[in-house]
């Protein structure tokens, strides 16, 4: 497995630890300042033009067409892509930590799989055809792989190794089924190829309050965790010495990525490249501490979800590319671009 451990640096020129912390916290407070303005871009700029003005009136004066548009769409999907993004952030940095893989996401251990044949089932065999009724099935499916990946990987004697084997096996099988079941039923084809694309356009806050309590109690655990999984990225023997509980904590972190994940994906569809990419930039600045991994990706995670978001909108206006798309095209060649910049520097 890939363990991402930068350079140490040299001892007269790091920083003492109150002045690395200084930074830190200087860096984040940053971060969280880009995050608002983000949110007020997403919320200001969408398919449909529209002034300042235009959008002020919408948001807190009109309850016409303007505030249709500005409250009943754009500031559900903007909440909804915050909440989403928050989450897969924080999933994907959890996941590289219990797996000591720093390209580790929710997809290589299916549980964005799991999401999606549920809601393939949901569709083919129970008739469900609203997105209230596809969160529900979206969040079983990713809950029952999360159960089923803990008792393949090991239960008690769980290691990142059997873990990612698991995960791999589960994906397998998975993707199989999900295929026969899409190509015998060309009426669940159709249902699913704008949900497994990935998008925030049909947001609401119906939904947004469905997937809130997940989202909240998958947040709290995920944050509670840096330091055990701090201990057991230095290896099982050494996390034991220090008194971290192993098994107790591969478990929490299997429950924090699967609500997290499964509320995401059940709300948006499967959004790649968000919980892969973002964890592993953030680790490049603040080392390996999960105290700090974790809050920056919490943060920088929606950055990138809702300007990607954003982004869609206005490149093909008056349509607009799905969020799912253009996290990919914009995913793919940066973290390439990363991995071999990394890989140069190790030689």
């Amino acid at each position: 497995m890939l363990v991402d451990s930068p350079p140490e640096p040299r001892a007269e020129s790091a920083p003492a630890p109150p002045k690395r912390r200084a930074i830190r916290s200087i860096g984040l407070l940053a971060s969280v300042l880009v995050l608002l303005l983000v949110f007020l871009t997403s919320i200001a700029v969408g398919a449909k033009s529209m002034s300042m003005d235009q959008v002020w009136h919408g948001l807190f004066e009109d309850s016409g067409t303007y505030g249709d548009v500005v409250v009943g769409e754009r500031l559900a999907r903007t909440l909804l892509g915050l909440l989403a993004g928050v989450a897969l952030g924080l999933s994907g940095a959890v996941l590289q930590a219990l797996t000591r893989n720093p390209l580790a996401d929710p997809g290589l251990l299916g549980i964005n799989l799991g999401a999606s044949s549920a809601v393939v089932t949901a569709i083919s065999f129970f008739g469900v055809t609203s997105l209230s009724g596809y969160v529900w099935f979206a969040f079983v499916g990713a809950a029952l792989v999360g159960v089923l990946l803990y008792i393949l990987g090991g239960a008690r004697g769980a290691t990142p190794v059997r873990l990612a084997l698991a995960g791999t096996a589960i994906s397998a099988a998975l993707y199989g089924y999900l295929q026969a079941v899409m190509i015998t039923d060309g009426a669940a084809l159709n249902k699913m190829r704008f949900w497994t694309v990935g998008s925030l356009a049909s947001a609401n806050m119906d939904t947004i309050k469905q997937v809130l309590p997940f989202l909240v109690i998958g947040t709290v655990l995920a944050l509670s965790l840096a330091r055990p999984l701090n201990a057991m990225a230095m290896g099982d023997d050494t996390a034991r010495a220090l008194g971290a509980h192993l098994t107790r904590t591969r478990a929490l972190s299997m429950a924090a990525a699967t609500l997290l994940c499964g509320a995401a994906t059940a709300a948006c569809g499967p959004i790649v490249f968000v919980g892969l990419m973002v964890p592993h930039i953030v680790r490049s600045f603040t080392g390996p501490d999960m105290r700090w991994i974790l809050p920056y990706a919490a943060v920088l995670s929606p950055v990138l979800l809702l300007g990607a978001d954003v982004v869609g909108r206005v490149v093909a206006r008056p349509a607009e590319l799905q969020v799912g798309i253009v996290t990919a095209v914009i995913g793919a060649p940066v973290f390439i671009f990363l991995v071999r910049r990394r890989k140069l520097a190790q030689l």
